[in-house]
């Protein structure tokens, strides 16, 4: 077996293993959630729960083997791959409960904060701009969904915010104005579509953290 066989051997001995260990234990953690929210109130579709769940697992694992194969052939640094492998699990988490029932958990922001706080301590980026950028940017936030009456969400607020941990300014300005734009295309797609109508409910979280992800793979050099 030569050096490039052992390369892609090893790319492949990662890659699956990892890839379906996130989409079960992800797809399971949502589907906790889910059945914890019943009667809370907080959910779109109660009444749909597994119908449009019914992709959930292909379509999950399909993201996490594209974006972690990348970010495996994009990062020399084991440390750094080690966080960004966690950020893109946990945006694609927080993108599938968006999709499915247009909401964001605590449960799963409340991690992913902790782990962008620690990213930047442990890369020794700087501090004081990226706790900034998480106040400012969930600052922002929550004077467009005051401005907004509602249509961001408190969801939305705490995503940007943590967000602001593991980005900083600049990337966090890339991902507000690249998400409200393919935000804004989908949108518009489905109201001519008929999919949607004007005073529907849209979810603007899946752009946010798919832009993230985006930023973390390097997809956005100016970021």
């Amino acid at each position: 077996m030569n050096a490039i066989n052992i390369i892609q051997f090893q790319f492949l001995c990662f890659l699956i293993p990892l890839s379906l260990l996130f989409t079960i234990a992800g797809s399971r953690w949502i589907k906790h959630l889910f059945l914890k929210a019943q009667g809370r109130d907080i959910l779109s579709f109660p009444e749909q729960i597994e119908h449009r769940a019914r992709f959930r697992q292909p379509l999950l694992f399909s993201l996490l083997m594209l974006c972690i194969g990348k970010a495996w052939l994009n990062t020399t640094s084991s440390l750094l791959l080690f966080y960004v492998v966690l950020a893109i699990a946990f945006l694609s988490f927080i993108t599938v409960t968006d999709f499915e029932q247009y909401v964001i958990f605590d449960a799963m922001l409340l991690p992913f904060a902790i782990t962008g706080l620690c990213y930047t301590l442990h890369l020794h980026l700087p501090l004081g701009e990226h706790v900034s950028a998480a106040l400012g940017g969930g600052f922002l936030f929550f004077l467009l969904a005051v401005i907004t009456k509602g249509a961001i969400g408190g969801g939305d607020i705490k995503l940007v915010a943590a967000m602001g941990l593991w980005f900083g300014y600049r990337s966090l300005l890339t991902v507000i104005m690249y998400g409200f734009l393919a935000g804004g295309a989908a949108a518009l797609l489905m109201l001519l579509t008929k999919q949607k109508q004007r005073k529907s409910y849209f979810a603007y979280g899946p752009y946010f953290a798919l832009t993230g992800i985006g930023i973390l793979l390097g997809l956005f050099p100016f970021s």
